[in-house]
């Protein structure tokens, strides 16, 4: 079950992203009908620890193999998407490929799960130019924290 709560029209979420980067482009992912793009990840499973998640994630959706490095970025992230109030705890950890397994690309491409999820390299120094949440990603992945940081983001 995942760590998902939702009430009427709140929904508190527990999150997890990978943060990918390869030829100094990062990983990004958007929702096919969606025009905002964020990392990939997903929702931590009850009982399920946070970087656990993160690899089980980036296999089911992309087939790619990882490691975690080391977590940059603790949130506590409020938003309104699709007419809902969230509330949303999010860890952002730095993962790399076992054997290689993050395949760059060019373009966009689907992942595993079909294409619900559209995927794309994007390189660090076009980030501004794009949708992209949390906002805070757009300069902070260019220089990752020396230690984890605790973010409050739309409050």
């Amino acid at each position: 079950m995942d760590a998902t709560f939702k009430r009427k029209n709140t929904v508190f979420n527990y999150r997890v992203a990978a943060v990918m980067v390869e030829n100094n482009h990062v990983l990004i992912h958007r929702q096919a009908k969606d025009g905002h793009w964020a990392l990939p990840g997903g929702r931590v499973k009850v009982m399920e620890d946070s970087a656990s998640t993160v690899v089980r994630e980036v296999k089911e959706e992309l087939g790619f193999d990882v490691e975690v490095n080391r977590l940059f970025w603790m949130t506590e992230n409020f938003f309104t998407y699709t007419d809902r109030e969230f509330h949303e705890i999010g860890l952002y950890y730095g993962v790399s490929g076992i054997d290689g397994s993050l395949r760059f690309r060019e373009g966009p491409f689907y992942g595993e799960e079909g294409e619900r999820l559209i995927y794309q390299w994007v390189p660090l120094d076009e980030l501004e130019d794009i949708v992209l949440y949390p906002e805070f990603l757009k300069t902070s992945l260019k220089e990752t924290p020396a230690s984890p940081e605790h973010l409050i983001v739309g409050k």
